[in-house]
């Protein structure tokens, strides 16, 4: 299926928007930088072109005003301020929404941006400053130069167009800059029968009228300039002596080296620019075709290619059931003799364990793409609530399944409020306890064994473990004076409803905010650890799989049924001896090495008919720092897990994660290790208390 051109162009602008919030939010924190600068200007002219080339008039227009304003920062006439980088961030939200859903912007928010840009502008504390002198010579051509104009030869390669470069709206850039007179040169059009629409035989020459700097001539073609020759000369210098230059273009080989031109800079400059270096005299080069061929082996190691995201989860289906095929055929050559078929068939299932690996790393995405959304979230709210916080990120190399990122959003959205509103002090509060009045949250990522824990920790006041049990009483969830530990009252915190707040704000009070996120990890998988110290702050821990299509479990077998433990919550199996069910004298705990971990039958839990095994089994599993042991029949083996999901109507099964097809077509239930723990934790509680009356 081609994808539409249009939806090209809002892949890439969307791209482009998000990068052009990182350096916003960079350049608030840093006004002078002149990179973060200079790549906020390339980010809005690469939209402004490619809106015009599609069709994104609206797109276009609005952008042309932004961009203004980046071009006189760029070129140091105003300074970067904090007003200039909030109405940006305010701009860039509004392409976003010309670009996914023209119909539904207000022309108005548009055109109040623009006065506001405009007014900052004209407010500029340089904006009436000269520029120093050192810095003169670099920025303006001499006068008399400038004043008489540049003379421009433009020769695009042939391939040009299939590209999607216009060149059309490139001269209407140059037209921007002032009175323009354009010469095509059409000479190199074959007849109608042999011309091919797609490619580019025409080269212009366009004589401008202004004073305007080669800078911002060459400027026009940055995106472009590898795929073109460029001459720009003063009107003085044209009038001498022409170019003297062949503007011809071989079809599809990179631009070789211009022929010699005038030696004279046409001004001053610290590093030549491109034309310059062109013009210069240059070594030998090697031939035209070997050039190109040397530049696409350089590039190979670089190239990417856009896939639909629907097209890599057909393809992870493929593979699941690939998996499953193959566990089929191996059961059938070890029941057999065939030493033939046992060799394909381990030929196949090591083929297939590669090409699962391989699809499973083609969807896996750094975690930095996600974490990079936040930093607008946290100059909002910073903003918002009025405490300055200092947002720092770790780890985003770390990957995770795309399906797993897309799902943890809402999640970390919810956690990092929370931590800001409810967390972070005022910076008058921070100063009576002799902290920095500068908040600071932190989100990291990192692996631990097949998990990937994700952590948001900030340096606020903590949790009020008096104020959240008072409200946990206060709704009925306990009774007053009710034993409880410090995490057990915490985990009051995820009840539904539950809030802690005294008023309903726009930004919490209702009690759906830790309810969410703790229904969200739970439905991937994972599991939540939250701890606290009092005044320094709280960290809040998500364990998560990476990734949620195909696992590495333990086939277990409990009377006749077998079922699949996910292998990353499994720490050992042991073997429950008599010995061991004597010690326990009917309690529910077993003695591992010195620690006592409690233990769950599962024939009792799945009330599976006719008598246990005689040598049962117990395999150890924990979640966070907490352990639960599991009795089972017989450990049959490890086992690639292509996870199924359960229908809607066992939706309230919550001892079941998914479904997995076995070799020989009959299906195993997945257990969920978290809410077994849970219920170990409980049969925990309910054996001590009895003791404890």
């Amino acid at each position: 299926m081609e994808l539409d051109p249009t939806e090209t162009f809002r892949q890439e602008a969307s791209e482009l928007l998000d990068s052009l919030e990182s350096v916003l939010l960079d350049l608030g924190q840093s006004p002078q930088n002149r990179d973060l600068i200079d790549a906020a200007f390339r980010a809005l002219h690469t939209i402004k072109g490619s809106g015009a080339m599609f069709g994104f008039d609206k797109v276009a227009a609005f952008t042309h005003d932004f961009e203004t304003a980046f071009d006189l920062i760029r070129k140091g006439k105003i300074d970067a301020n904090h007003e200039i980088v909030t109405v940006s961030l305010s701009a860039r939200d509004y392409i976003r929404t010309l670009i996914e859903d023209p119909d539904s912007t207000d022309p108005i928010i548009g055109e109040a941006i623009v006065e506001e840009l405009q007014r900052l502008i004209g407010a500029g504390p340089a904006g009436k400053k000269a520029a120093p002198a050192a810095e003169a010579p670099s920025d303006e051509a001499p006068a008399d130069e400038a004043a008489a104009g540049w003379r421009i030869a433009i020769a695009f390669e042939p391939g040009i167009l299939r590209n999607g470069t216009n060149p059309l709206v490139l001269l209407d850039d140059l037209r921007a800059l002032g009175p323009c007179t354009v010469e095509a040169d059409t000479a190199a059009i074959p007849v109608l029968g042999e011309l091919d629409p797609q490619t580019c035989l025409i080269t212009w020459t366009v004589t401008l009228e202004s004073a305007c700097s080669q800078d911002e001539i060459e400027d026009v073609f940055m995106f472009v300039r590898d795929e073109m020759k460029l001459v720009i000369t003063p009107l003085a210098e044209a009038g001498k002596g022409g170019f003297g230059l062949d503007m011809s273009m071989p079809g599809d080989v990179a631009p070789a080296a211009a022929e010699p031109v005038k030696a004279e800079p046409v001004k001053a400059e610290a590093a030549p620019a491109p034309v310059a270096r062109a013009a210069a005299p240059a070594p030998a080069a090697p031939a035209p075709e070997k050039a190109e061929l040397n530049r696409r082996a350089e590039d190979k190691g670089n190239t990417t290619v856009r896939v639909q995201a629907e097209r890599l989860d057909e393809l992870m289906d493929r593979v699941g059931e690939l998996v499953i095929a193959q566990a089929r055929l191996s059961q059938i050559a070890h029941s057999g003799t065939d030493l033939a078929i046992k060799a394909i068939a381990e030929e196949i299932e090591r083929l297939a364990s590669g090409l699962r690996d391989s699809t499973m790393g083609v969807r896996m995405v750094p975690m930095g793409s996600l974490f990079a959304r936040f930093r607008r979230l946290v100059h909002d709210l910073s903003r918002d609530l009025g405490k300055p916080v200092d947002f720092v990120t770790v780890g985003e190399d770390t990957e995770m399944d795309k399906t797993m990122i897309e799902r943890l959003a809402d999640p970390l959205v919810h956690l990092i409020r929370n931590a800001i509103d409810h967390g972070i002090e005022s910076a008058q509060d921070r100063a009576t306890t002799s902290k920095s009045p500068t908040g600071r949250i932190e989100l990291a990522a990192r692996y631990v064994g097949a998990q990937v824990l994700v952590t948001v920790q900030d340096d606020g006041a903590g949790l009020n473990t008096a104020r959240i049990r008072a409200k946990a009483e206060e709704n009925g969830l306990i009774a007053p004076g009710a034993n409880l530990s410090e995490h057990e009252i915490h985990q009051f915190l995820f009840h539904p409803g539950f809030s802690t707040a005294k008023t309903i704000s726009a930004l919490s009070g209702r009690g759906v905010g830790m309810d969410v996120v703790k229904r969200t990890i739970e439905a991937m998988r994972g599991t939540i650890d939250l701890t606290t110290i009092p005044g320094h702050g709280s960290s809040v821990t998500l364990r998560l799989p990476l990734t949620l299509a195909i696992i590495d479990g333990l086939l277990i077998r409990v009377g006749e049924a077998r079922y699949i433990i996910p292998l990353s919550a499994v720490e050992e199996c042991i073997e429950l001896t008599a010995a061991d069910e004597a010690r326990a004298k009917g309690r529910s705990f077993l003695n591992v090495r010195g620690d006592l971990v409690p233990f769950l039958r599962l024939r009792d839990l799945f009330e599976s008919d006719g008598q246990p095994d005689p040598h049962q089994k117990v395999i150890v599993t924990s979640i966070g720092d907490t352990r639960v042991g599991l009795v089972v029949d017989q450990i049959i083996g490890s086992h690639q897990t292509v996870i199924k999901s359960l229908s809607k109507l066992h939706a309230d099964v919550t001892m079941f994660s998914g479904a997995t097809i076995l070799g020989d077509g009959s299906a195993a239930l997945i257990l969920d290790v978290a809410q077994l723990v849970t219920l170990g934790q409980s049969r925990a509680e309910s054996d001590r208390t009895p003791e404890a009356a």
